[in-house]
């Protein structure tokens, strides 16, 4: 991949650790650029287990999903920086160019907002043995705090347990309970 030699200069000169990528530099270089597109994709696109939308680690697949994605396109807009095409505002490759290109504030905002999600798709990148956590490992190193080592520790920190779908789910009203006739004498 000719891009490694650029990826470890720009490294080099914000004088970061490339300890944790070295794998991942490495891989990519190794074998063939067919194979590490195939296994990309496999990864990151056909599995939820390794989604880079930042949304779907903590809302997952419910309607309020939708309130958190319009949050991303209000901090775009108002930097006139809408993304374009069809990816989701929370794509973490989105979110990493935009914060590097457009507002380092506000990109660095939206991490540390979604800093959970990085951590969760950290750990499971880790825990599957893919090249890949490490370049995850940078990121979260540049927000505060340290990362946490496992997913209850994340999930503890952050407040919050598996997301559940709740539209819908509020109790009946007492006006709507069904009235019993009372028995004649």
């Amino acid at each position: 991949m000719d891009l490694v030699p650029s990826l470890r200069a720009a490294l080099a000169e914000v004088d970061a650790d490339t300890g944790p990528v070295e794998d991942l530099l490495t891989w990519l270089t190794a074998g063939p650029l067919p194979e590490v597109q195939a296994e990309y994709v496999q990864e990151f696109d056909l599995s939820k287990r390794h989604s880079l939308h930042l949304t779907y680690w903590t809302d997952g697949d419910t309607r309020r999903r939708g309130e958190a994605l319009a949050a991303f396109k209000e901090v775009y807009r108002a930097h006139g920086a809408l993304p374009e095409g069809s990816e989701l505002p929370d794509y973490l490759p989105l979110v990493l160019e935009f914060a590097a290109k457009v507002s380092p504030a506000d990109g660095y905002e939206l991490l540390q907002r979604y800093r959970p999600s990085l951590e969760l798709l950290r750990l499971a990148l880790r825990d599957d043995g893919l090249a890949y956590s490490g370049a995850l490992a940078l990121v979260c190193a540049t927000l505060p705090g340290v990362s946490p080592e496992d997913r209850q520790t994340v999930m503890q920190t952050a407040g919050y347990g598996p997301p559940t779908e709740t539209v819908g789910l509020e109790p009946y009203s007492s006006r709507l309970l069904p009235v019993h006739e009372r028995n004649a004498p």
